[in-house]
């Protein structure tokens, strides 16, 4: 196949160098076996550059894997093994002794704590699907890789997810606007459906015009009528989520957060800055 069937965004194929994993279906000069590596801060940026003032486009966040394909001085690129972005991450934030998760934070975001105790020392923050590896118990805690003891109630395993994700989305509310965010500290607006779905055990990938091909499309006219909770409106570069027959829950630029306002209102605002009306309605 030819490199333009392909979205650069998902494939991992850089100045003539592809992961081995794409070895007959696509031309390259070599192919790379990847190296998987594990993020190991809370949250790290993935870049369109190998320096950290260049724009983030996704996250990784704990326990996620990434698959190293080229190294470039304090940077590494490849691709994101959970939601399959490609791009730079700083090689500090990753591991080679990555552990294979057996549970994931189901809250929006938990402390770990360097004891078995609310009183000791706070390590760290996680966010809400962050994947952990849990080990030993004790009392209300549960021991995590070799970082530190979280509140096992806030812990969830694979088999045990949300039901509701706009009911996820809704713990968001009023979580900073942050472009590429996927964290519980902000979040864009595809960040915001891919984590509540993610949270409720559907796979989603990271854009808005990746999402519009979630589900199925609505026939929804002028009126906006017929539109229920967990249908997903899109806009070019944009989507949101609705709460109820008239009202969104969104991350955006324009309140610098996560709300929910009427839908017309949000359509109206939209449409008066130039980007124009809906693009699609899709139903989960």
């Amino acid at each position: 196949m030819a490199h333009d069937d392909f979205d650069p965004r998902m494939t991992p194929f850089k100045d003539g160098k592809a992961d081995q994993l794409l070895e007959g279906l696509m031309r390259a000069q070599t192919f790379v076996v990847g190296e998987t590596m594990g993020c190991t801060t809370p949250a790290t940026a993935l870049r369109a550059g190998p320096n950290d003032s260049a724009e983030q486009w996704d996250q990784l966040l704990f326990g996620e894997r990434f698959r190293v394909i080229e190294r470039s001085r304090d940077y590494v690129w490849g691709q994101s093994l959970r939601d399959g972005y490609c791009g730079y991450v700083k090689e500090a934030d990753l591991s080679r002794d990555w552990f294979v998760p057996t549970h994931f934070v189901s809250t929006l975001r938990s402390y770990v704590f360097s004891q078995p105790n609310l009183k000791s020392r706070i390590v760290c923050a996680l966010s809400l699907n962050a994947l952990v590896s849990a080990g030993e118990t004790d009392g209300k805690y549960t021991r995590i890789n070799n970082l530190g003891w979280i509140y096992t109630a806030h812990l969830g395993d694979f088999g045990a997810f949300h039901g509701d994700y706009v009911s996820v989305a809704e713990a968001y509310l009023n979580a900073p606007y942050q472009w590429g965010g996927r964290e519980s500290d902000g979040l864009d607006c595809s960040g915001l459906v891919q984590q509540s779905l993610y949270a409720v055990g559907q796979a989603c990938p990271r854009d808005s015009d990746m999402q519009a091909a979630l589900g199925h499309a609505l026939d929804i006219g002028a009126d906006m009528k017929g539109l229920y909770r967990g249908d997903l409106v899109f806009w070019k570069g944009h989507v949101a989520i609705m709460c109820d027959e008239d009202h969104i829950i969104h991350a955006n630029g324009f309140h610098m957060k996560t709300v929910i306002e009427p839908l017309r209102e949000a359509v109206a605002r939209i449409e008066a800055a130039g980007v124009g009306l809906p693009t699609a309605f899709r139903r989960l």
